[in-house]
C-alpha cells in the first residue's frame, strides 16, 4: 500500500511540475497562417443522352482576392440535323432524308463530286442538277461550287443582254435602210 501511495505520489507531483513548467515558457515565434481564397469552379454540364445535342463549356479564373467562373450551352446543329435525317430515313422518308442533309454546304460539295447532285423541289438526278444550274441562289452558302453556278448564270444573263443589244440594231438598220 505504502508503494501504491508513493507511486501516485510521484505521478502527481510529475503532472503539476509540467503543468507549471508548461504555464511559465513563453515562445517567441511568428506564426504564419495561410489563408487562400476559395478556388473559383465552373460546373460542367454532363452530357450522356444522344437525343441531346448541347455541348456545356465552363471557364474560371481565380487570383488572390477575386474569383469568376461562367458556363456556357452550345447547340450543336448539324447533330440535330443528322438525328432528324436518320429518323426521316427510318420512316422511308430517304429522299427527304438526304434533302435534309443536302442543307449542309459540305454535303452538298460531297453530293456533287460524287455526281449525284442533291434533290431539290421533288427533282431528283439530272433534273436535280438543271435546277440547281438554274437556281444558284438556292445552293447553301458555303459551297465551293455556289461561286461557279452563279458564274455560268450571270454569263448566260450578259449573253441574253448582248442578243437583246443586237436584235434592236438590227431592227434599226433594217428601218434605217426601208427610209
Amino acid at each position: 500500500m505504502k508503494l501504491l501511495i508513493t507511486i501516485l505520489f510521484f505521478f502527481t507531483l510529475v503532472a503539476t511540475i509540467t503543468d507549471i513548467k508548461a504555464e511559465t515558457n513563453t515562445v517567441s515565434s511568428t506564426v504564419v497562417t495561410n489563408s487562400t481564397p476559395p478556388t473559383a469552379n465552373a460546373q460542367t454540364i454532363m452530357n450522356n443522352n444522344s437525343d441531346i445535342f448541347k455541348l456545356g463549356i465552363g471557364a474560371s479564373v481565380q487570383n488572390n482576392v477575386l474569383g469568376l467562373a461562367s458556363g456556357y450551352v452550345v447547340t450543336d446543329e448539324f447533330c440535330e440535323t443528322l438525328r432528324a435525317s436518320r429518323a426521316m430515313y427510318q420512316y422511308g422518308m430517304k429522299v427527304a432524308a438526304v434533302a435534309l442533309l443536302c442543307q449542309d454546304p459540305r454535303v452538298w460539295d460531297s453530293m456533287l463530286d460524287a455526281g449525284t447532285p442533291c434533290p431539290a423541289e421533288g427533282l431528283i438526278g439530272t433534273e436535280a442538277a438543271n435546277y440547281w444550274k438554274e437556281n444558284p441562289s438556292k445552293i447553301p452558302v458555303g459551297s465551293k461550287f455556289r461561286d461557279d453556278y452563279t458564274i455560268v448564270v450571270k454569263d448566260e444573263t450578259q449573253q441574253g443582254d448582248f442578243d437583246a443589244l443586237k436584235n434592236f440594231g438590227l431592227m434599226a438598220l433594217t428601218l434605217f435602210l426601208i427610209l
